[in-house]
């Protein structure tokens, strides 16, 4: 995906950065979040190839004193709940790596923008973390078998039925474990959750750096995303319409993470991202592409239902 923070168009001269390559500057960080992000299209795939284990369960369920079939539904079960601590462990590695970006892109004496000019490869990193999370999430929210495996899991474990089989699994997914990837689990879209609550973290950590500094990254971001969207001059240069969908991901992820971390969200007349122009952009592309971005905007904003937030805007979003 090209890189669309081309550090931009209106706010600086800058060219377009299709490939941008870290400076020395950027260099220890841009190697920390590489890693994970090398990582990111496996556990996309592993997701996407996700089947669950219904049939299995319900047959154990309704046959409980057939062992056979107890073992059937167990055996499918441990493989598919070692594949959800991965995903979950990934969400833990996204976080840091998104903290160290933020720690990068937002301290003194540079101004956001000029963050942005300066650390584009760092700034394209950013953008790529928004990309995998929405991708995950939308995945995520097709999968009800998740929840039902994983469920299905710990009634066994707790319940301890299954006396005599392989229980190895528990030095794997202990009940501590278990616990906070129920939690992650139970959200509509976890990784995006996970983003929000570590941005919030960063501002409430980091007291002493305003709180404009991280905002004003966000809202910079947001900006540029619908202004390339809506300007047929860039959209004609996007050579696929995984590009578009890449745009479209990052902007509505920079306006999730700053509802979180503005005291007044992303809504209010006061925000510095123009969320009309934004949903309005969004309305405009084909209703499968942008199903899942309208309601991570509905369900996973914090300030949508505020008074503040303007009649019109939450029209758009009904």
């Amino acid at each position: 995906s090209i890189n669309c923070l081309e550090v931009v168009l209106r706010q600086t001269n800058c060219c377009c950065v299709a490939d941008a390559q870290p400076t020395d500057c950027e260099r220890e960080v841009w190697n920390q979040v590489n890693t994970v992000l090398q990582d990111s299209e496996s556990i996309l795939s592993g997701l996407q190839a996700y089947k669950g284990a219904g049939q299995e369960i319900r047959d154990a369920i309704q046959n409980p004193n057939d062992m056979l079939l107890q073992e059937r539904a167990w055996n499918s079960v441990c493989p598919l709940v070692i594949r959800l601590k991965k995903f979950y462990s990934f969400s833990l590695r996204l976080e840091k790596a998104l903290q160290s970006l933020l720690e990068s892109l937002t301290c003194p004496p540079y101004t956001p923008t000029q963050h942005l000019e300066k650390e584009q490869a760092l700034a394209k990193q950013f953008a790529e973390i928004l990309h995998f999370t929405l991708r995950f999430d939308e995945l995520k929210m097709r999968i009800p078998a998740i929840q039902n495996d994983f469920s299905y899991y710990r009634r066994t474990i707790s319940r301890n039925r299954i006396n005599n089989m392989n229980l190895d699994i528990e030095s794997e997914v202990n009940n501590e474990m278990a616990n906070r990837m129920s939690l992650f689990y139970a959200e509509a879209t976890p990784m995006l959750k996970t983003l929000s609550t570590a941005t919030t973290n960063f501002v409430t950590e980091n007291k002493t750096l305003p709180l404009e500094n991280t905002t004003d990254v966000l809202s910079t971001m947001a900006s540029v995303c619908k202004v390339m969207l809506e300007t047929p001059d860039y959209t004609s240069r996007f050579n696929s319409e995984d590009t578009l969908l890449f745009c479209m991901r990052v902007m509505v992820g920079v306006i999730i993470l700053y509802d979180h971390v503005h005291p007044n969200g992303a809504f209010n007349k006061s925000s510095k991202i123009d969320m009309k122009g934004c949903i309005k952009v969004l309305k405009e592309q084909p209703a499968d592409n942008v199903e899942g971005l309208l309601n991570a905007l509905k369900f996973t904003t914090k300030h949508l239902n505020d008074e503040s937030t303007p009649k019109n805007i939450r029209t758009m979003l009904q």
